[in-house]
């Protein structure tokens, strides 16, 4: 027992010696500025529960390239439009690769996943199967139909609770929603009854996912501790992603007993191409795929749904003026299609002033150069982390009047775009790594928001109005609302 504990004794103090002298001596020359570093924590105790405010605010400080040391990681911290410019656009191909979470190395996803693997041959394959047969302007088309019937499948719903004056969970019909139209899109079938308790089971689990990947896990910042797991995050993303991946394989499966491949849908794509190129594509590839693209594309859109309504709830002049539109240009109590977007520029500028405020992934996702590169005249050390505060550009009071407020009309008159061209507004990212789901969101999200305001009326129920537009924010990968909007819809008269 004496020999345990002086090994134990001697190993922590190698460890902190080594943390130590490189806090202090081995910090290398002409990093961007930061705050000073604690011996062994370096920056840590800094982040709060909040990382994408509390950056925001030491980097008023510190300047918008800052210089974090979280444990034994260097970070670099972009907060505006200027510098991401030149991260995301300008200096790409440098600062493409991801700073990949311990969590998501559960079952070996990062090593086949489009969202976290390094730019290289894999990649590009899977990202061309995206491009291609998922969100090419042509597929997108194609789907039209089931964006049209899963709205009609919300409305539906929601009038089904107005009728008997009952509070509806805005995130989570939001949610299930999206979910079930990835699965048409996907696997031809819904993945859930909608509304049900498997949509329930699944929207926790993806929240889950989501969490644990985007929460602050001590062996990320000393990854010496990658074995131990202290927290348990990769213990619990790996029953998290057996959740998901048991119902994957199940589909799977019946699809191969049919023997053929008639759906013409994802699915149909990844098994023809896992088939004729078995050497490029494997099923764990697609199995990744699969998750990567239920994760991003049910919480990103519904959370911004949320969002949008709960800003709408708390500024109702705002959402009179969109109610009006929607009235002139589509008639009352009509389902908000695609083709009626154009010609709705206030609901537009809504879902834009939503993303500005309430940017879906604030600190994007993390990257890592695997070289030294100059920045700004900067020197960004080989394997540094590099994080883009997203949300703090999109409230920079340099860039924006009133940044706290929420105003849809000064984009009336503005060109700027959420497709990664306008980097005062990048809520999707930029570069060879934006958001392959781009397309698709800015269809869904207007369509979604619009039917809902077209169609009814809404209440917040006196007994927990406070806690409804309550606007704290829970962060994960994700920025989701802390209390969940629940709202009443009122036919219209």
């Amino acid at each position: 027992m004496d020999f345990l504990i002086i090994t134990s004794v001697f190993l922590t103090s190698i460890i902190l010696i080594q943390v130590t002298f490189s806090i202090f001596w081995g910090k290398p020359k002409n990093l961007p500025p930061g705050p000073t570093w604690l011996p062994f924590i370096g920056n840590l105790h800094l982040l709060g529960d909040k990382p994408n405010q509390s950056l925001a605010k030491l980097a008023k400080k510190n300047g918008s390239i800052m210089t974090l040391k979280l444990g034994h990681i260097t970070t670099i911290v972009i907060s505006s439009s200027i510098a991401a410019k030149e991260v995301l656009k300008k200096q790409d191909l440098a600062f493409s690769n991801r700073h990949v979470p311990d969590s998501v190395k559960a079952h070996n996803h990062a090593t086949h996943s489009v969202v976290w693997l390094h730019v290289g041959t894999e990649w590009r394959m899977l990202r061309r199967i995206l491009n291609s047969n998922i969100f090419s302007n042509n597929s997108i088309e194609a789907k039209q139909h089931l964006r049209i019937q899963k709205v009609e499948e919300l409305v539906s719903y929601c009038r089904k609770a107005s009728l008997s004056n009952d509070n509806v969970d805005i995130g989570h019909v939001a949610f299930t929603t999206s979910l079930n139209l990835l699965s048409n899109t996907i696997f031809s079938k819904d993945l859930a009854d909608p509304y049900e308790d498997l949509s329930k089971i699944f929207k926790e689990v993806i929240g889950n996912i989501v969490i644990d990947a985007g929460k602050p896990n001590i062996v990320d910042y000393f990854p010496v501790l990658k074995k131990i797991d202290p927290q348990g995050a990769k213990g619990r993303m790996t029953r998290h992603f057996d959740k998901v991946l048991d119902i994957f394989d199940k589909i799977i499966g019946e699809r191969l007993q049919m023997g053929q491949f008639e759906q013409n849908d994802v699915l149909d794509v990844c098994l023809k191409s896992i088939q004729d190129n078995p050497n490029e594509i494997s099923h764990a590839h697609m199995k990744a795929l699969l998750l990567d693209l239920f994760s991003a594309g049910t919480d990103t859109t519904s959370t911004t749904v949320e969002w949008a309504m709960a800003e709408l709830l708390r500024n109702p002049h705002t959402m009179t003026k969109a109610k009006h539109e929607l009235e002139q240009v589509i008639g009352k109590g009509k389902i908000v299609k695609e083709g009626d977007v154009s010609r709705l520029p206030y609901l537009s500028c809504i879902v834009k002033e939503t993303l500005r405020l309430h940017s879906p992934l604030p600190l994007l996702l993390p990257r890592r150069v695997d070289t030294q590169v100059q920045l700004n005249g900067y020197t960004i050390p080989k394997g540094a982390q590099v994080l883009v505060n997203a949300w703090a550009i999109g409230r920079d009071p340099t860039v924006w009047e009133d940044p706290l407020e929420f105003k849809p009309q000064r984009f009336l008159d503005s060109r700027l775009d959420v497709r990664g061209q306008d980097f005062d507004l990048i809520p999707f990212g930029a570069g060879r790594r934006i958001c392959p789901g781009l397309p698709l969101a800015i269809r869904m999200v207007p369509m979604m928001v619009g039917s809902l305001l077209n169609n009814f009326d809404w209440s917040v129920d006196t007994n927990i109005q406070q806690e409804a537009l309550d606007m704290s924010e829970k962060l994960g990968l994700t920025l989701s609302k802390a209390k969940p909007l629940c709202v009443v819809p009122i036919p219209l008269s």
